[in-house]
């Protein structure tokens, strides 16, 4: 188990680093007594290189969590060699199915020194451009056959459950669909509405329509070839065919 100094040290360094990195990020601490959560983030450490191998033989005992408000993270950790300074690691998404994972390159981690300003400098310049790069290509396999939409261009894709779902491209459109029933799943940032009650859900597709077209924003609806929409639901729009994607392995 670690002393207090120890743990003061890495919970600080972790605080310093959070204000000097790009965008918005908050720290915090986990200590050995969290051993669940400890567990369940050596997990997710997306790391097939100098993390793996340091936490191969040294199991997590504390760690300190670096988030970004768009649900991005980062974990700090000891080093256990002879050098000052820590080991930093991304922090693979949740709720993303492994599929998702397949065929996308680890954002590997990397040392820092006991600086944690140059440090946040190393981070941004080198392992942040590989996390965001690699969050990008997961996200995008998780899509599945759902057609990226654009600011002007809302795409709904018919789920094989019945529901819909859509990855709109900015915010207004998000707030739109919320208001009318659709649920956004936070890692992937996928808009879902339940097809459980068919007539609400053709009820919220006739009403979004004009909501969008009020802010200058289009929907198309997509029909997979498996699938016919309910005849209550409009499709104004011509269907978009869903562009070819290979399926990824997760290789954490």
């Amino acid at each position: 188990m670690h002393d207090h100094d120890t743990s003061e040290r890495l919970a600080s360094y972790a605080d310093v680093l959070a204000g000097e990195l790009p965008d918005s990020w908050t720290s915090s601490h986990l200590s050995a007594d969290a051993k669940d959560d400890l567990a369940e983030l050596a997990d997710r450490i997306w790391d097939l290189d100098l993390v793996a191998a340091s936490l191969a033989e040294h199991p997590l005992q504390q760690a300190a969590v670096l988030s970004r408000q768009d649900g991005a993270q980062l974990v700090l950790v000891d080093r256990h060699d002879e050098r000052d300074g820590f080991l930093i690691a991304a922090v693979a998404p949740r709720a993303l199915p492994d599929e998702a994972y397949r065929a996308v390159p680890e954002p590997n981690g990397i040392a820092l020194a006991d600086d944690p300003f140059l440090s946040a400098e190393q981070i941004a310049g080198d392992l942040l451009a590989r996390y965001d790069s690699a969050l990008a290509q997961v996200r995008h396999n998780a899509l599945g056959g759902i057609q990226p939409s654009q600011p002007d261009r809302i795409v709904l894709t018919w789920q094989p459950d019945g529901s819909i779902a859509t990855a709109p491209a900015e915010d207004r459109s998000g707030a739109v669909l919320t208001a009318h029933g659709f649920v956004q799943d936070p890692q992937s940032g996928i808009y879902r509405l339940s097809g459980d009650d068919t007539q609400a859900q053709a009820r919220a597709l006739r009403e979004i329509g004009p909501r969008l077209d009020a802010l200058g924003i289009g929907t198309a609806l997509q029909h997979p070839a498996s699938r016919t929409a309910p005849t209550a639901a409009p499709a104004s729009v011509p269907p978009v065919p869903a562009g070819p994607r290979t399926t990824a392995t997760r290789s954490r």
